[in-house]
C-alpha cells in the first residue's frame, strides 16, 4: 500500500495563499520562489491524483481537495506550532514533569513549602510526588521513575549525588504539661517509662533509636508507630504518649495543640533534608530550579 505524506510545507503555502491573496505573496512570505512553490503542490497532486487548485487567469480557485485541506492547515497548524514550541521549551529545561520521590514521612510537609513557591515559578513543569515506596528511593532514582529523592538518610552510592538543603533538629515531642516539657534537654534514660510514637520504620532508620537510645543501652517501655503526623500530635497532645519529630514541625502545631520541643541530649541531634539526582553531565534547568527554592529561605 503506497501512503501519501502531506508535509507541513503543504499545509502552510495553502494558509499563505489564503492569507496573502496571490502566488507571488505567498512565495514571498514562505521564502520561496513562485516556481518553487508550484512545483511543491504539483508534485503532491500526483501523489494525491488530485488537483489541489485550478488556475483561473492569473488567479487560483481551490479544489474541493485543496479547501479541504486548507481547513486542514488551519486546524493543523497552530497544533504543530504549540508542539514546536513544547519541544523547545523541553529542550531548555522549561517544560516537563518533575517527579519526586519522598523517603521522609515529616519531609513531605516541608515539600509542600517548596512545590508551592516552585509552581508559581515554573507553571509549565508538573509535580509528581511518589510516596509508595519506604527507604526504597534509591532503586527508583536509579531505575529513572524518579528524577530526585527527597532523604535526611542520603545513602553514598556511585551515580547518585545528594545535596544538603534544609538544616533541621530531631526533637522529643511532648505535652506542655509533661514533666520532662520544662527541661532543655533530656538524656536517653528518661524515655525508659514512657511511651514513645514514631512512624513505621524499622528502628535502624531511626534517629531516636540509633543516635540516642541504643549506643546508651536504653528503650522506651512501649514503642507505638502511625503513619499519620497528625495523629501521632493528637496522642501527645492527649498525653498518652511522647514523639519524635523535627523542630521546625513541632512549632508549626505549637499554635494548635499542646505541645513542646525538647532536645535530644545536651548537643541534640542535628540533620538535614537531602536532594538526591542522579550524576549527568548538565542538570535540567527545572531541577536545579528545585534545588535553588529548596536552600532559599521560605
Amino acid at each position: 500500500m503506497e501512503y501519501v505524506v502531506i508535509e507541513r510545507i503543504h499545509l502552510k503555502i495553502l494558509a499563505a495563499i489564503e492569507q496573502e491573496g496571490s502566488l507571488t505573496a505567498a512565495a514571498d512570505s514562505l521564502h520561496l520562489t513562485q516556481s518553487a512553490l508550484s512545483h511543491m503542490i504539483k508534485k503532491l497532486d500526483q501523489r494525491l491524483g488530485t488537483p489541489i487548485w485550478q488556475k483561473q487567469g492569473r488567479n487560483i480557485e481551490l479544489t474541493a481537495s485543496g479547501q479541504y485541506l486548507l481547513q486542514s492547515a488551519k486546524r493543523i497548524l497552530p497544533q504543530l506550532e504549540r508542539v514546536d514550541e513544547t519541544l523547545k521549551q523541553m529542550a531548555r529545561g522549561e517544560r516537563g514533569t518533575l517527579k519526586i520521590g519522598m523517603e521522609c514521612h515529616p519531609c513531605y510537609q516541608w515539600l509542600l513549602g517548596v512545590t508551592q513557591r516552585y509552581l508559581s515559578l515554573w507553571p509549565d513543569i508538573d509535580v509528581d510526588v511518589i510516596q509508595k515506596f519506604q527507604f526504597g528511593g534509591m532503586a527508583a532514582l536509579y531505575n529513572h521513575d524518579i528524577d530526585v529523592l527527597v532523604t535526611p538518610d542520603p545513602l553514598q552510592r556511585k551515580g547518585i549525588t545528594f545535596t544538603p538543603v534544609f538544616p533541621y533538629e530531631q526533637v522529643l515531642v511532648v505535652h506542655s504539661q509533661h514533666p520532662l516539657a520544662e527541661r532543655q534537654h533530656i538524656q536517653p534514660e528518661d524515655l525508659s517509662d514512657q511511651v514513645l510514637y514514631t512512624y513505621p520504620v524499622d528502628t535502624d532508620r531511626l534517629d531516636v533509636f540509633q543516635l540516642f537510645l541504643n549506643p546508651n543501652q536504653c528503650l522506651p517501655r512501649k514503642h507505638k508507630t502511625t503513619e499519620a503526623t497528625e495523629i501521632m500530635l493528637q496522642m501527645v497532645a492527649t498525653n498518652r504518649g511522647v514523639a519524635t519529630l523535627p523542630r521546625w514541625l513541632v512549632e508549626q502545631y505549637q499554635t494548635v495543640w499542646p505541645i513542646r520541643a525538647v532536645s535530644l541530649g545536651p548537643k541534640g541531634i542535628h540533620k538535614n533534608i537531602h536532594l538526591g539526582i542522579r550524576d549527568q553531565t548538565s542538570c535540567p534547568k527545572y531541577i536545579q530550579a528545585l534545588f535553588d527554592i529548596a536552600q532559599s529561605p521560605q
